[in-house]
């Protein structure tokens, strides 16, 4: 496993699962401050591949409490769980925001904690960018690619996604809207509530009998 993947390989009644932790921000091409709590892509997209070619390693849990992060690096990661042929399902305690909504949906499979949250927003940058039409382009391409990879991998309609991401009455000084857990299942995002042990159960579910 690559130094500090965030991740380990466990052993139940039906071979080995991997349980992927996506925490804290999702880092991508710049590096955050050492006090902040962070998912380097660079040390997961290796864990994937060698989770994909194992012939060990049965499913994959992937167990998300995030606030986003880097755009490009959460859907990277996204795409590559969407196109595992292992077994996934996806867990989200705590909360799945911005660009961990992808992530949470790119499973076969998704569960949410009933306390848990999720923020739908547009795409943002932090620091300076350039107010010209090239800027706008850009962020309109980024959203529908989100949009795209959510609505096609989970039961939301994607004029209803955009909605939710451009809603003005739910969150303060930004555009956006915050999904209970319930409300996320409601909604189409996810595919049910339920715990560690609902997670569990139904990745084993996938995995063929020996």
């Amino acid at each position: 496993m690559p130094d500090g993947a965030a991740g380990v390989t466990l052993e139940g009644h039906r071979g080995l699962i991997h349980c992927l932790t996506v925490i804290g921000q999702i880092e991508g091409h710049v590096e955050l401050p050492s006090d902040t709590k962070t998912t380097k892509y660079e040390h997961v997209i290796p864990q994937l591949v060698a989770i994909e070619e194992s012939r060990e390693v049965r499913g994959l849990l992937i167990v998300l409490n995030t606030v986003g992060g880097d755009i490009e690096a959460g859907l990277a990661l996204a795409e590559l769980i969407a196109g595992m042929k292992t077994p996934t399902v996806s867990l989200v305690l705590g909360g799945g925001h911005s660009i961990g909504v992808p992530l949470a949906v790119s499973a076969r499979r998704s569960f949410i904690a009933r306390s848990a949250t999720m923020t739908i927003h547009p795409v943002r940058l932090n620091g300076m960018v350039l107010g010209v039409p090239q800027t706008l382009s850009y962020f309109e391409q980024m959203q529908e690619r989100i949009v795209r990879f959510v609505s096609q991998n989970s039961r939301v309609d994607p004029d209803r996604y955009r909605k939710m991401m451009l809603e003005t009455g739910e969150l303060a000084m930004d555009f956006g809207t915050v999904l209970s857990g319930e409300q996320a299942v409601s909604e189409g995002l996810i595919d049910e509530i339920g715990g560690l042990s609902s997670a569990i159960a139904c990745l084993y579910g996938m995995i063929p009998e020996e």
